[in-house]
């Protein structure tokens, strides 16, 4: 399933390579954060089917001592149905025939202190007959936290900055912007949280070469654990007590509507017919829900929407 097709000038071989390496990189990085406490092995394989075959590696944490929940995916699936969450910047392959293969994880960390992150990197492929066949790579990381610190979102925004800068000055202002407005609720209007890169659709306009766009989606790759393990190691001892628990839980529940309601990954996956335990690993095991809650004013739950959850320059923080 991974060779190399006619006339696509995409090496998937490589690409997948990478992808499982990558996994294993970030779930040694991620355990050498806990108390001994190591990721469940979940592969899969789906059986054949009319519409889509695939495979799968699940790395899932639980009930860690750092980490109350953490999910790193590897999955490689092909079909011959492109669901309307793929098409919609591309309406002339709608029913073709794809390829997809990406790495997700969700990170749900115990301590309040420490915040949520967020990372995808993936490769698709689409052909249909009379269409010339495409590819593109998508991916980024984001940061959701429930108390701010300026401190960490500089340094999660610099090393944003640093995988992009060996491809273009433009490509961090694009994606920084992309990720603001990609992980924006809507229906709350609100952030989701102090984001940092989102690009998609990277390489299928034909002005990128295939090496160039796979490097670009490498060094994103590459930049997440210096990103987030500094951030884990710095406040994952910080006291907290029910306040901040409950707190977390309330933010929480933004996560889940997001994913649900607009997340592209999520909705291609539910809507091409995926592995749903492995779509919904990103879901937090503890969330909820109060009715019109309004943080006390002056309170550190109150300084994360007043100086957090809106666009910010974070490198002009420094």
């Amino acid at each position: 399933m991974a060779d190399k097709p006619a006339d696509s000038g995409a090496d998937l071989q490589a690409v997948r390579d990478y992808l499982v390496d990558l996994q294993d990189r970030i779930v040694a990085g991620l355990e050498g954060q806990e108390d001994g406490t190591r990721f469940l092995h979940d592969d899969w394989k789906r059986p054949p089917g009319d519409h889509l075959n695939g495979e799968g590696r699940g790395r899932i944490l639980e009930d860690g001592a750092t980490f109350e929940r953490a999910g790193i995916n590897f999955s490689h699936v092909t079909g011959n149905k492109l669901p309307p969450s793929a098409t919609a910047h591309r309406p002339d392959l709608a029913g073709g025939s794809f390829e997809a293969m990406g790495v997700s994880l969700v990170i749900h960390p115990r301590n309040p202190f420490v915040p949520t992150s967020h990372a995808n990197v993936r490769f698709f492929q689409a052909q249909k007959e009379g269409v010339e066949p495409v590819w593109w790579f998508g991916g980024g990381f984001d940061l959701t936290p429930y108390y701010g610190f300026t401190e960490d979102a500089v340094h999660w925004h610099e090393q944003a900055e640093a995988a992009c800068r060996p491809f273009g000055d433009d490509h961090y202002p694009r994606f920084k912007q992309w990720c603001d407005e990609y992980f924006w609720l809507k229906h709350r209007n609100e952030p989701r949280g102090v984001g940092g890169l989102f690009f998609d659709d990277y390489g299928a306009d034909g002005q990128i070469d295939f090496d160039t766009a796979f490097g670009f989606m490498r060094s994103v790759g590459d930049h997440y654990l210096p990103a987030y393990l500094p951030l884990v190691e710095k406040r994952k001892d910080t006291p907290y007590g029910e306040r901040e628990r409950d707190f977390q839980a309330y933010r929480r529940g933004r996560y889940v509507e997001f994913n649900l309601v607009y997340d592209r990954g999520t909705l291609f996956g539910l809507q091409s017919g995926g592995r749903t335990e492995s779509i919904l690993m990103s879901m937090p095991p503890r969330a909820a829900w109060r009715y019109d809650y309004h943080p006390e004013p002056g309170s550190e739950e109150a300084r994360l929407y007043d100086e957090f959850l809106r666009p910010r320059d974070w490198l002009a923080e420094r």
